[in-house]
């Protein structure tokens, strides 16, 4: 039964920057996989530099769950394996051809076979890592089965794409996306709309699935934010979730047969001269959507939203679960009495500034931390944009104890990163919230297993 939920608590950031309703497409000969982008692999290589693979061939796989695989956006030739610290693997470089050629997976009709035969053939194209997993909010254990999965059909972080776009035209692969992936619970397959804001048909005629309505600032369009109000998730219970784009791949897997990672990126941001929508392959190198289209000055590239994206170089790559470049300014500078100016011009999520009391208006931010770090303090902040039944402050020092008696009382095992975005830009401690509870999960996984 469909469900409409409000959300009170949050935060919507209004950015210049948002992507025209345009759509280019483009191609590109240097692309990337960055192990990096999967939390919860250890990769073990497959490839080495210099060898020949075909879009769908495996690169690596996880070494603790030796079934998941990462695979090739591309056909071409491994130019580089680059490796950062302690010989981590930070990115596979791949040189694509100019015409592609795939690796061919087996077609199927997902109603006519059962859930091992389809899980495998997922495992086989290296398109599970698209499902995540709530514990951990890491890639889904295959050998779980989930109470539900939940897809947001929106996305309410700042500047983010719009889903409509992303997925028009492509009702019959988002179909088939659906029909495989309901094959894989006994429960709900969850697909969350914004309400009071029309969607796509692509969306609103989709079968064999429940559609909810979230309505609400950010995070209410996150998707550990839509798990928590419809089914929590306790222990030794799960719950997978994914993109509408995720869906398109796995439904044009099964159509197609091919390992298919075209994609739209919303390129965004108050340092990009055109914004839009490009037509591009996962993975591309970022140079190309970059070239001739920035303001002079220093400038942060952001694979993803500027609240939880990875902080790229210029010529660096396209995240695998992202839609979405942003370009801000890079905050390297400090101001004279900045905090004790009246501020009508700036930012606030408080009353700090006369600008709160303005019209809503869109702002031209830069990374500039505006303080160092600092103890924590009791301020509420974080309780106001948490839309959560549970105490952020309290969880997170929990976290940095590793209580983990406290940690499973105060709810870890509902949370994941991104969920502490927003609690990470308005606290005043300057804490890297995320990666608290990035190491939180990791530790609670490790000493659970």
């Amino acid at each position: 039964m469909s469900r409409s939920i409000k959300l009170r608590k949050g935060l919507d950031i209004q950015l210049l920057g948002v992507a025209e309703k345009t759509i280019t497409p483009l191609e590109s000969q240097q692309y990337a996989i960055k192990p990096t982008d999967f939390p919860g692999v250890y990769p073990k290589l497959l490839v080495k530099a210099g060898e020949r693979v075909m879009a769908g061939t495996p690169l690596f796989f996880d070494k603790y769950r030796e079934s998941i695989r990462v695979t090739s956006p591309v056909s071409g030739v491994v130019t580089e394996i680059v490796r950062g610290a302690k010989r981590v693997i930070q990115e596979i470089r791949i040189e694509a051809d100019s015409v592609q050629q795939y690796v061919e997976f087996k077609r199927m009709e997902p109603e006519y076979y059962d859930r091992e035969v389809i899980v495998a053939l997922m495992l086989e194209s290296g398109l599970w890592p698209a499902l995540l997993q709530r514990p951990y909010a890491i890639v889904a254990d295959y050998d779980k089965i989930p109470k539900a999965i939940v897809i947001s059909g929106f996305d309410s972080a700042p500047l983010a794409p719009d889903y409509d776009i992303l997925v028009h035209g492509h009702g019959p692969e988002f179909q088939m996306g659906l029909n495989v992936i309901g094959k894989l619970t006994p429960g709900t397959v969850h697909l969350n709309l914004r309400h009071g804001t029309p969607a796509s048909k692509v969306f609103t005629n989709s079968k064999n699935v429940q559609i909810n309505y979230f309505e609400g600032p950010h995070p209410a369009g996150t998707p550990g934010i839509q798990i928590h109000h419809l089914d929590p998730v306790n222990k030794n219970e799960v719950v997978w979730y994914l993109s509408p784009c995720a869906v398109l791949r796995i439904g044009r897997l099964f159509m197609s047969g091919h390992y298919d990672d075209s994609r739209l990126v919303a390129l965004t941001g108050s340092e990009v001269l055109r914004t839009g929508y490009y037509k591009v392959t996962g993975g591309l190198r970022v140079d190309r959507l970059l070239a001739n289209n920035l303001r002079e000055g220093a400038a942060r590239v952001i694979s993803g939203n500027v609240l939880t994206g990875t902080k790229i170089s210029s010529d660096g790559y396209l995240g695998f679960y992202d839609n979405q470049l942003t370009v801000i300014p890079e905050g390297n500078h400090s101001e004279f009495l900045g905090w004790i100016k009246p501020g009508l011009a700036k930012y606030s999520s408080t009353h700090a500034f006369l600008s709160r009391l303005l019209a809503k208006k869109n702002y031209r931010l830069d990374t500039n931390m505006h303080g160092g770090r600092r103890s924590f303090v009791v301020t509420g902040e974080m309780e106001k944009v948490f839309p959560m039944d549970i105490l952020p402050l309290y969880l997170i020092k929990s976290v940095l104890v590793k209580d983990i008696d406290q940690m499973e009382n105060l709810g870890i095992y509902e949370v994941g990163p991104e969920d502490f975005a927003l609690c990470e830009f308005t606290n005043t401690s300057k804490e890297e919230l995320q990666k608290i509870i990035r190491e939180g999960l990791d530790f609670l996984r490790k000493e659970m297993n």
